[in-house]
């Protein structure tokens, strides 16, 4: 008897993925749990195991095929080695949601050019009427002044209308050049496209920045490094704990940074699901630590170091991509001194962290060298105000430079 393998429930929104990869062929012998098969989906790849003990049987779905929740996508089989059947075409590209129709073509005659449109003589105001004509199609009458007549109207009813355009040819892609490789783009990456796009086209963007002192962030963390990693089991005390709690109570302080829009209509949180940007294997993600607000410094750093790491191996679950209300982002990893981070749609508010680097500032009529970071809010300004996003940023760099403001709920 066959046991069935099916695309799972993708996850929240996710009807569809790709397969990205078969890692067992038909008539391989599986475990049960083993992983048969990766999917790729808009946000993060998954794996279906085998349901059962067995062999596999024949691909009924090619890699590269897009597929949606429930499709057969091979057979456990008893027994001997199932025979290889041959790999089915892909399956037919997925219908539009109901309620869609392609653009028609526009039915009956078409205007010609030209002409200021002349008021109808009565018998051809009506003609018009019922036929569904305006004076700006027919133009100038054979009547006085210009007038149109019933004959005018006639005579545009005759006339044949012009057959639809070809639609262009599609542009052919530019010819490979000596040292080029062309290659496709993943779904996670057109996704990543689409989304910031997105933001751009939708949120009226806006970056305020500001730069802060890490020294005292600095002190506190190399005195305390090593009694923290011990006391919590290996977890290291980072900055990003820092940002985050500054982040957490600068948001309730200003809550319109932490909602969204939605219709006409604001949506706002009490409660911070906080969005960490982490570079993945295929690409940057943002994984969610929930409730960010109800956990210590070394909750978030663990939250932070476990999503991170999963990111980096491609095991995040579709869960942990979702229902973010802020985010932060650190180009500082990767040598950034400055950046404009663009938003995570729906959310309204991503702040950018960067390099730390030792500057001459002005500290008591002195010049000093301190250890100095930019940071960067980038805020979609339907919702949040200047004055809300500048103040904002200036919440969380006095919480970054005195952190005891920070412990005491300050």
């Amino acid at each position: 008897m066959a046991t069935e393998i099916k695309v799972p429930t993708l996850g929240e929104s996710v009807t569809t993925a790709t397969i990205a990869r078969w890692l067992k062929q038909p008539g391989d012998a599986v475990a049960a749990d083993e992983p048969l098969v990766e999917l790729e989906t808009d946000k993060v790849t998954v794996e279906v195991n085998a349901p059962a003990a067995g062999r596999l049987g024949a691909h009924f779905v090619a890699e590269g095929a897009e597929v949606e929740v429930g499709t057969l996508l091979s057979e456990i089989v008893d027994g001997v080695a199932a025979a290889a059947a041959p790999v089915a075409p892909p399956p037919a590209a997925i219908t539009p949601p109901a309620g869609v129709q392609p653009p028609s073509q526009p039915l009956g005659p078409v205007a010609r050019p030209a002409a200021t449109p002349h008021a109808p003589l009565p018998a051809a105001a009506k003609m018009m009427a019922e036929q569904g004509v305006s004076a700006a199609q027919i133009g100038a009458g054979d009547g006085k002044d210009g007038r149109i007549t019933k004959g005018d109207v006639l005579a545009f009813l005759s006339r044949p209308a012009p057959a639809p355009a070809a639609p262009a040819a599609p542009k052919p892609p530019r010819a490979v050049e000596s040292g080029e490789e062309r290659v496709k783009m993943t779904r996670l990456r057109r996704t990543i496209a689409a989304r910031l796009k997105e933001a751009q086209n939708t949120a009226a963007m806006l970056t305020t920045f500001n730069e802060i002192d890490m020294s005292a962030a600095m002190a506190l963390r190399s005195e305390y490094k090593d009694a923290f990693e011990k006391k919590h089991g290996g977890t290291r005390l980072g900055f990003k704990s820092f940002f985050v709690r500054a982040c957490i109570a600068a948001l309730k302080e200003f809550p319109a940074v932490n909602a969204e829009i939605d219709g006409d209509e604001i949506v706002y949180k009490n409660f911070v699901h906080m969005g960490i940007a982490v570079g993945g294997a295929n690409g940057l993600v943002v994984p969610v630590v929930r409730d960010a607000g109800h956990l210590s410094f070394a909750g978030i750093e663990k939250a932070i170091a476990d999503l991170g790491k999963r990111a980096r191996d491609g095991a995040l679950k579709l869960e942990e991509l979702t229902g973010g209300t802020f985010s932060i982002t650190n180009g500082g990893i990767y040598g950034s001194l400055m950046s404009t981070p663009i938003l995570n749609p729906p959310q309204s508010g991503i702040l950018g962290m960067h390099k730390i680097q030792d500057r001459p500032v002005a500290i008591g009529g002195k010049v000093e060298i301190r250890p100095m970071m930019y940071v960067a809010l980038s805020y979609d300004h339907r919702i949040v105000d200047g004055k809300e996003a500048v103040s904002f940023l200036v919440r969380v760099k006095e919480g970054v430079e005195d952190p005891r403001r920070l412990l005491l709920g300050l």
